[in-house]
């Protein structure tokens, strides 16, 4: 079984001083996706992985969450340049507004600006509202998809249907984890992304508990490489 390690990244700047865990600075960015083009690792879209069977080489899966403004002006250029591929997990009720279930500071992009992404860029689902999957029953999952749908399709936005769950939370425990998972089944949801900082290996175990790695823009280079192959050490 092939290692699949998925990166999760989430704001990204050019200041120095706005550095912090949820925030990396373009600079330390690039000097990353230098290093996975380099040392020759494959991007792929959570799509291209669907029905397949095994991978060969190195192998990474790049995911930005919240689909900020700040990604696309300092992201996207870097995964442009270096030729990488990166899913961005989109909160259907912000968009074109800001982050308002955080403190509001960062925009999200239009549904133009969605729109306008290099084919680089797959899209995928962070929730309508950015609620807790956990605090919610299974008829409020069901309108929160339903509402995600409605609005991909109503502006011919082209969605895959895998989610990141926002705050890496779902339901743990029994009955209300197996309950959780076939409602997603129920929805058409073919993948669900937790955090738990492990490598993943391929074929995915559960398509329901895909782990990914934290990248945090307040650690070092040493610590990247080390996640990248590890996950998180402790």
């Amino acid at each position: 079984m092939a290692r699949l390690p998925i990166l999760m990244y989430h704001n990204v700047t050019r200041e120095n001083d706005k550095v912090e865990r949820l925030t990396i600075h373009q600079d330390f960015l690039e000097e990353q996706f230098k290093y996975l083009t380099e040392r020759k690792y494959q991007t792929h879209h959570l799509s291209e992985l669907e029905g397949k069977e095994s991978l060969s080489g190195k192998n990474v899966v790049i995911t930005f969450d919240d689909v900020t403004v700040n990604q696309m002006l300092y992201a996207i250029p870097l995964l442009v340049k270096y030729q990488l591929k990166a899913t961005f997990f989109i909160p259907f009720f912000y968009i074109g507004g800001t982050d308002d279930w955080n403190e509001g500071k960062e925009a999200i992009m239009s549904i133009q600006q969605l729109k306008d992404l290099p084919d680089l860029i797959e899209l995928g689902h962070h929730s309508y509202r950015h609620r807790a999957y956990a605090n919610l029953s299974n008829e409020e999952l069901k309108e929160d998809f339903d509402t995600c749908y409605s609005i991909a399709e109503s502006n011919d936005l082209k969605v895959f249907p895998a989610v990141a769950y926002p705050y890496g939370n779902f339901p743990k425990k029994e009955p209300g984890k197996s309950s959780f998972f076939d409602e997603l089944k129920k929805n058409k949801i073919t993948y669900g992304l937790r955090i738990g900082n492990k490598v993943n290996t391929f074929p995915f175990k559960n398509p329901y508990e895909i782990q990914r790695v934290d990248v945090r823009g307040n650690e070092s280079m040493f610590k990247f490489k080390l996640k990248l192959r590890f996950g998180k050490l402790f």
